[in-house]
């Protein structure tokens, strides 16, 4: 066992002097009213002996506490961060089939079983606006999901360019992210119009751009249409998949299989100094509440 500040220790001389005093300390002035002899009796003499020292020894109590005890433990293993990026589609067909609401739902759910991690969140249409940056508060991205509702959305938010919002999640990600894993959700229930030129050229750059930064894309689509080949590329390029739900138990279940495929990790953390402060205390309350006790009748009296 070490100590934080190892030189209050020498305030135990103190309590020390008060304990050494105890065995000496007289009997008083004896009164006999009755004209009787009286046996001595050991056992109360010893009890009072002991009430006598608890204040000296809850002081003892008070400066191990203050000198901050530590032992040597191996503490639980810390959480290896992965930061995760929610690009959620706010363009006007959203609106259909209530499909905001069930991404929306669906979110709020995936936040509480990833207590911990880091999470963003951007929303896109035809532009894309940075509303929560990465950050372990997920009260902030809770909050932050009733106003991407598509109806309270501007005209220039209306259409759908998919390509363009992971770029824009991947630069933010560079910028912000912590060491860890790197992820997007991509929700969004239609085709993008900067994707699926018949080239396949900026899919494939896309792709690359993502590879190279780390970045593992899972593309929820919530429409009952197909989901677009060139999201299924990158999603698939960038060790990530696809998944249509359009439903609100489907789309639960897809969050399930993304947490099971990509878990919190945790790094084993060495051994450290910690506090032991648990004994000390322990020893404090039980001095005082002996304390209390002889306070209650059982002291010395002058005769």
């Amino acid at each position: 066992m070490t100590f934080t500040h190892p030189l209050v220790l020498l305030l135990l001389t103190i309590p020390a002097l008060l304990l050494a005093s105890v065995p000496y300390r007289g009997v008083g002035l004896v009164l006999p009213f009755d004209h009787q002899p009286h046996p001595r009796r050991r056992f109360m003499t010893l009890v009072l002996g002991a009430l006598d020292c608890a204040p000296a020894l809850l002081l003892a109590s008070a400066i191990f506490l203050i000198a901050g005890p530590q032992i040597l433990k191996q503490p639980k293993n810390a959480r290896e961060l992965s930061n995760i990026q929610f690009c959620l589609d706010v363009s006007g067909s959203m609106n259909a089939e209530d499909r905001y609401t069930i991404a929306k739902e669906a979110i709020e759910n995936f936040l509480k079983v990833r207590e911990g991690d880091a999470f963003g969140l951007t929303l896109f249409g035809s532009e894309q606006i940075r509303w929560t940056p990465l950050t372990k508060d997920l009260n902030a991205v809770r909050n932050a999901l009733p106003f991407g509702n598509p109806q309270r959305q501007p005209l220039h938010m209306g259409g759908t360019r998919i390509g363009a919002a992971l770029r824009f999640c991947r630069d933010n990600m560079m910028s912000e992210a912590e060491r860890g894993d790197r992820m997007i959700i991509l929700v969004s229930d239609g085709a993008s119009s900067d994707l699926g030129n018949g080239s396949g050229g900026e899919e494939s750059d896309i792709t690359e751009e993502l590879r190279t930064a780390g970045i593992t894309v899972y593309h929820i689509h919530v429409a009952s249409d197909p989901i677009p080949e060139e999201v299924m590329t990158i999603a698939s390029g960038t060790g990530g998949e696809a998944f249509q739900a359009t439903d609100r138990a489907s789309i639960n279940r897809v969050f399930a299989h993304i947490d099971r495929m990509r878990p919190a990790k945790f790094n084993p953390a060495g051994t450290v100094p910690m506090d032991h402060f648990a004994p000390f205390a322990l020893a404090a309350l039980a001095c005082l509440a002996f304390h209390l006790i002889g306070l209650a009748g059982l002291r010395y009296t002058p005769w």
